[in-house]
């Protein structure tokens, strides 16, 4: 992802301006990147918006929406980034907040590593911009494809059982000649990170888990990235899509964001039509938490919390009974401060 910024480089300074200890000659440049992570719930999936590159060294071709931030074109971060977004997919993105800053050198590195240092700012945006609602280019893609561990709506993911729980118990037995520690330590983070040996699945450790597995080697952006952890298997598993340059991490770390949010802000809303089936509500619950949830628990959730009101009018389904139709009560945000879907995930089954 090479990006330029306008503007003159300053130049280096001379050895004799140096703050003590500065011994390495380089170039300080940085640049600013924007990133979107732009979800939505199509047809009960959960979907990002990527665009398309040339395939990289290890075949990844999809990127989230992205482009520089110029101060002489763009007033704020947000406005530089919904200038990218429209220029790159021409989505208007509605709902949008910051997500994190992403300054890691090596996941973004040229191969002499000479090019300015980009220092990226995410952003998470739901909308229910699916299909042609304004988009000229790129395409919604499932975030399973990605993270196929992450679906629990059928039960325990058997990619977790075949490939990834045998992989990640060799790999902190690696460790134990040197460091016995060390293998304490990454056996015990992947049994919390992947709910091992009867832990608990916690949904939103979706960073978490995507960073052990590149810690691991086992993700596919570890080997492009020249990681010494992938040069150790002879065999890697194919563990989801990769992405180009870090946007698997900012992908990770979007749906963390989503999980978590959803359960003490209505940002699932932002996801719906503007009337809905509580059907229809639950399985976009389900979509972005994993889970499959208790029908009748969920309903008397969030009826019960005041989050959604009946229209009066019913919508037909084939072959069943017309069901009712609901809208998100809005005036809920004026009763209290955290009127989420605090729906929690069924205990895991290894």
């Amino acid at each position: 992802m090479n990006m330029e910024l306008s503007g003159r480089r300053k130049p280096t300074p001379d050895k004799s301006q140096r703050a003590p200890g500065e011994e390495h000659d380089y170039e300080p440049s940085v640049g600013i990147g924007l990133n979107a992570a732009i979800v939505a719930v199509s047809d009960n999936e959960p979907v990002a918006l990527v665009v398309r590159g040339e395939p990289d060294s290890i075949g990844a071709t999809d990127m989230l929406p992205f482009g520089p931030f110029n101060p002489r074109e763009h007033r704020t971060l947000e406005s530089g980034l919904r200038s990218w977004v429209q220029d790159q997919t021409g989505l208007e993105l509605g709902y949008a907040e910051q997500l994190y800053t992403f300054a890691d050198r090596g996941r973004n590195a040229d191969p002499d590593d000479t090019a300015p240092h980009f220092v990226s700012i995410g952003y998470l945006a739901l909308t229910q911009a699916v299909g042609h609602h304004g988009l000229t280019d790129g395409l919604w893609r499932s975030w399973y494809q990605y993270f196929p561990w992450e679906d629990w709506r059928r039960g325990r993911p058997e990619i977790i059982t075949r490939e990834i729980e045998p992989r990640l118990k060799a790999w902190a037995e690696k460790s134990s000649a040197t460091s016995p520690q060390a293998t304490v330590g990454r056996a015990e983070r992947a049994r919390i990170c992947f709910g091992l040996d009867g832990t608990a699945w916690d949904e939103e450790k979706v960073l978490e888990r995507f960073e052990l597995l590149y810690e691991a080697g086992l993700a596919d952006e570890a080997k492009r990235d020249g990681r010494a952890a992938a040069r150790e298997w002879t065999e890697r598993p194919k563990l989801g899509l990769p992405m180009q340059a870090d946007h698997r991490r900012i992908m990770a770390t979007a749906i963390s964001r989503t999980r978590a949010k959803i359960k003490y802000r209505p940002v699932v809303f932002e996801l719906m039509p503007d009337e809905f089936t509580l059907y229809e509500l639950q399985k976009t619950v389900e979509a972005i938490l994993g889970p499959h949830l208790h029908k009748q628990n969920f309903r008397r959730l969030v009826e019960g919390a005041g989050l959604v009101e009946p229209t009066g009018d019913v919508k037909t389904r084939t072959g069943g009974r017309p069901a009712k139709l609901f809208r998100f009560r809005r005036e809920v945000l004026l009763e209290r401060p955290a009127p989420g879907v605090r729906v929690s995930a069924p205990p895991s089954r290894n």
